[in-house]
């Protein structure tokens, strides 16, 4: 089956709402398909090319639209359906911290070029690398992305990309950003660089009049289930780790900008503002589970269910939870009681069907 084929197989059995803007990128992510399943292989070694000319690898592919628009969906689309095992899809960030460590350790060996050992690494038994969520917000990741993708090119793998901005407007106003603008450049040459015009925001759409806060929570178990299926496309997930100051705080399931976690996977670790910051930086929707009713006998993990729920709040991501209680009487008494009031409230005003638009 095509790409398209698959596609309307899904709206037919209800997995998928037809997208004009999504079905006209689908011929583009296809024939990149049938070309890597008909070069699968890379003429690698000593003898590679003597008796042959390498086959020359074709542009690969820069996907990029608002938010929730179904992006990373296609690519989840596409990369599942081409039948070669020497692919890999990764969240940039978490890539882009693999890349760091990897750095790290090169330079330890007095390595002439650091990354050249790392790309070698990377790109090993590999042909298709796909992307998801590219942005530079980073000084560090911005200095090196570039030469990191002329090789990865250079090795021939194929790359696809999704971004919620267009390659001009990435690492925009950043420090030294004029040493960026090559990278741009690449960007414009080596790929086919695609908009996904859509004009529905199908997380929120999803989610809109829908009940997303549930009580008790043993026996939610289903509708979050479903909510989950429903927002990955059906997607196992996979944990996002994200490096902040140095440490790794990791989110259990990650998939299509949703996050999924316990309350006590996130509030009974020792975490703090910066770490909540940067899991709201990276989801536009977070489930999070078994909120427990909170008092004075787990003030530490309730202090840090305040500070999780502050930062989700200010960056707008879409929250579905299960709770033993109703807002208002998750923390009714004891040190701290007063103060969730105002928790209680925020978690009131998350539950609005335009929440966070």
């Amino acid at each position: 089956m095509t790409l398209t084929e698959i596609y309307e197989a899904r709206i037919e059995c209800g997995d998928l709402r037809a997208d004009p803007g999504q079905h006209a990128l689908l011929p583009d992510l296809e024939s990149l398909r049938q070309w890597l399943e008909a070069n699968a292989v890379r003429k690698i070694g000593l003898f590679a090319g003597l008796f042959a000319r390498p086959v020359p690898s074709p542009k690969g592919i820069y996907l990029w639209g608002g938010v929730g628009r179904g992006k990373s969906m296609l690519m989840d689309l596409f990369y599942d359906s081409v039948a070669i095992t020497a692919k890999r899809r990764v969240h940039f960030h978490a890539f882009m911290q693999e890349v760091q460590r990897g750095l790290h350790a090169a330079r330890q060996t007095n390595v002439e070029d650091a990354l050249t050992p790392v790309a070698e690494a990377l790109t090993r038994d590999l042909r298709l690398l796909a992307f998801d969520e590219m942005q530079i917000g980073d000084i560090a990741d911005a200095m090196i992305v570039g030469r990191l993708f002329e090789k990865l090119l250079a090795a021939g793998v194929v790359i696809v990309v999704t971004s919620n901005r267009v390659p001009d407007d990435l690492y925009k106003d950043g420090l030294n950003r004029n040493l960026f603008l090559p990278f741009i450049a690449l960007l414009h040459a080596r790929f086919q660089v695609r908009q996904l015009e859509s004009p529905t925001d199908y997380r929120q759409h999803r989610l809109r009049g829908a009940q997303v806060y549930f009580h008790p929570a043993g026996k939610a178990g289903p509708a979050i289930g479903a909510i989950w299926r429903d927002l990955t496309g059906g997607a196992p997930g996979s944990p996002l780790a994200l490096d902040v100051g140095g440490r790794t705080v990791e989110l259990a399931h990650f998939a299509n900008g949703v996050g999924r976690a316990t309350f006590w996977e996130l509030c009974a670790r020792p975490l703090g503002p910066a770490d909540y910051l940067a899991i709201a930086a990276e989801v536009r929707v977070l489930i999070l589970e078994d909120i427990p009713q909170l008092s004075a006998s787990n003030y530490n993990e309730a202090k840090r269910f305040v500070t999780l729920i502050d930062a989700l709040y200010e960056a707008k991501v879409r929250l579905v939870a299960s709770a033993a209680d109703v807002p208002e009487r998750l923390y009714i008494e004891g040190t701290g009681a007063f103060e969730f009031e105002r928790t209680a409230s925020r978690l009131r005003e998350m539950q609005a069907a335009d929440w966070g638009q």
